[in-house]
């Protein structure tokens, strides 16, 4: 009988030095390990009091299947140390202002000088090279000087956001691409590159352009198109409808009431006209039953509707447990797994996020070659 090798992960065979910090950065590093890169993660010598329980969940949520050594870049042996460990590594990636890298003497022009075909990933809130270059930021700063805050409100009312840091999910997902795409002209050329990312740009490019206004739940392809409330406190289910036959599905799961026989209902401009009263009438339905039973009724009848979701009902639902978006094991915290699925490769979940320096052993004294006392002096001078 033959045995079979174990598949080895996609990205075995890539290591990226990780600068990143916040969400959007080491969101972008997390997809690549969690494929199989090995993804070293430098963080600063952070002292015990230093330690915060918000602060440790959060970093645990976006920096699993990572290395961890602990740096300290204000040392000229530190800056020496990034150098040495840039020329072993296939990529850069860094998402602090323009300034910072270049600052250290990592910039891109340095850092070819120690690996000549190294490709370089910056992200930041204008990109490396406009006028506001130095405009520090995050998630909620991308949406307002992107518009999307604006878009984010109800017609003649001051705008609300989305609730969540939308721009750093996107532009991680733009960075890890981005990436894998100059790996493989790497590949074909040799060369490397930097690749520079304005996450303003990156957020407009996702925007529908001059003309769209805030328009809060409306659309102008569909009617109904909004949230209703349901039974029980604060329970909603979104509703949408686009054609003719969802139409049909829609008055046949509220039991062909007869004010939907009415001609104000029977097109999707009509209905548009009319939407105000549709929406009444409807919520006097939903208001009947509990979001779920709103739910499963019109999808069983060809409707696209969805239960309006707390962190808890999230943790609970069937279909993201089918998928297995949830992680429970190998002690990493009850967090996402990775959204995209490859059809020869799958993402393995081998280690939650690494201690402060839990691997500055095998980083420093294999990849490296330092000997246990050339480590303890650096550590005596507070380098690592």
């Amino acid at each position: 009988m033959i045995k079979k090798m174990p598949v080895k992960p996609i990205l075995h065979n890539i290591r990226i030095l990780d600068f990143t910090w916040a969400l959007a950065g080491p969101y972008a590093t997390r997809l690549l390990g969690d494929y199989g890169a090995e993804v070293i993660k430098v963080q600063p010598l952070i002292s015990s009091e230093a330690d915060d329980a918000l602060a440790r969940g959060y970093y645990h949520t976006w920096n699993r299947n990572k290395l961890g050594i602990t740096l300290n870049m204000d040392k000229p042996e530190g800056v020496t140390l990034a150098k040495r460990l840039a020329a072993t590594c296939d990529a850069v990636v860094e998402n602090f202002t323009p300034r910072v890298m270049a600052n250290w003497g990592l910039d891109y022009k340095n850092l070819k000088k120690v690996k000549p075909d190294v490709i370089m990933v910056s992200m930041s809130v204008m990109g490396q090279k406009r006028p506001h270059r130095d405009y520090a930021g995050f998630g909620p700063t991308v949406h307002a000087l992107s518009g999307m805050t604006q878009l984010t409100s109800f017609p003649g009312k001051l705008p609300i956001g989305p609730g969540f840091s939308y721009a750093d999910h996107a532009v991680g997902l733009y960075a890890s691409i981005a990436l894998l795409g100059a790996l493989e002209k790497r590949g074909k050329t040799g060369e490397g590159q930097h690749i520079d990312i304005s996450e303003v740009e990156a957020m407009t490019s996702l925007l529908k352009g001059a003309e769209s206004v805030p328009m809060g739940n409306e659309s102008l392809v569909a009617a109904p198109h909004d949230v209703y409330r349901c039974q029980g406190e604060n329970h909603w289910c979104a509703i949408t409808v686009f054609t003719e036959e969802e139409w049909r599905g829609l008055k046949k799961a509220l039991e062909n009431p007869a004010w939907a026989e009415d001609e104000k209902f029977a097109t999707l401009s009509t209905r548009l006209d009319h939407k105000e009263e549709l929406d009444r009438l409807i919520s006097g339905w939903t208001c009947k039953y509990t979001a779920v039973e709103v739910m499963a009724r019109l999808q069983r009848n060809g409707v696209a509707a969805g239960v309006v979701q707390d962190a808890a009902d999230i943790v609970k639902d069937p279909q993201l447990r089918a998928r297995g978006f949830l992680i429970e094991d190998k002690g990493i915290p009850f967090v996402d797994a990775t959204p995209i699925k490859l059809s020869k490769s799958a993402a393995e979940y081998n280690r939650g996020a690494p201690a402060p320096g839990q691997d500055n052993d095998y980083v420093y004294g294999k990849l490296l070659g330092m000997s246990r006392g050339e480590m303890a002096e650096l550590k005596a001078k507070r380098v690592i």
